[in-house]
């Protein structure tokens, strides 16, 4: 017979780092701090779970998982989407949170379109597909079926591969924030914050 029980536990990862969505992500950042990783395979959303507030009118407190319009037409009304706090409610609230160690700028569209300062390695988070151009030192692409939900599943695996290539700079391409779209962008904006001076240290 299978049990299935819940586990409430912290995010295996150091504090304000990307988080990790498979095993060996796990192993990279915690290493022999711990005994066993049990390996289920990759994460299947990806992003984290969404975080509602019934105290008081409906609110998301972190965007993740389960899409604001799938709340709002599950709970027939609509939900406020809180933004960062130095006091939080729920893990994810933080201005500075799923950061890379090279810092991260978010672009305001498309790299072909706002083509970004290339100087030193300089790498790409595209969202759809590459620049035909050769200007980055690496490139990670989202979502090539321009889903959302793809790039959700893919964003910290990504940028974990982009961190890890010597780069002096990550540029970001934006994604729509509908569906798991607003989660995804979230995320960068937390990532990107470290740099702003938002971030411990």
């Amino acid at each position: 017979m299978q049990i299935v029980v819940p586990v409430a536990a912290p995010s295996a990862n150091p504090f304000g780092y990307v988080s990790p969505t498979t095993a060996g992500h796990v192993a990279d950042l915690l290493g022999d701090a711990v005994d066993l990783i049990l390996d289920g395979g990759p994460c299947r959303v990806g992003v984290e779970s969404t975080v509602v507030s019934l105290v008081g009118p409906p609110a998301i407190l972190r965007p993740g998982g389960v899409s604001r319009e799938a709340l709002e037409e599950a709970l027939e009304t609509a939900l406020d989407l809180q933004g960062p706090s130095e006091r939080p409610r729920a893990p994810g609230q933080l201005a500075w949170h799923y950061a890379t160690r090279t810092p991260l700028r978010i672009l305001a569209g498309p790299a072909t379109l706002h083509a970004p300062e290339t100087a030193g390695r300089v790498g790409l988070l595209a969202f759809r597909q590459a620049p035909g151009e050769d200007r980055f030192t690496a490139v990670e692409v989202l979502a090539p079926d321009g889903r959302a939900e793809t790039a959700a599943t893919r964003v910290f695996a990504a940028l974990r591969r982009l961190d890890g290539a010597g780069l002096d700079v990550i540029y970001a391409e934006p994604c729509e924030e509908t569906g798991l779209g607003l989660a995804v962008m979230d995320r960068l904006r937390r990532c990107a914050a470290r740099d702003s001076g938002n971030g411990p240290g």
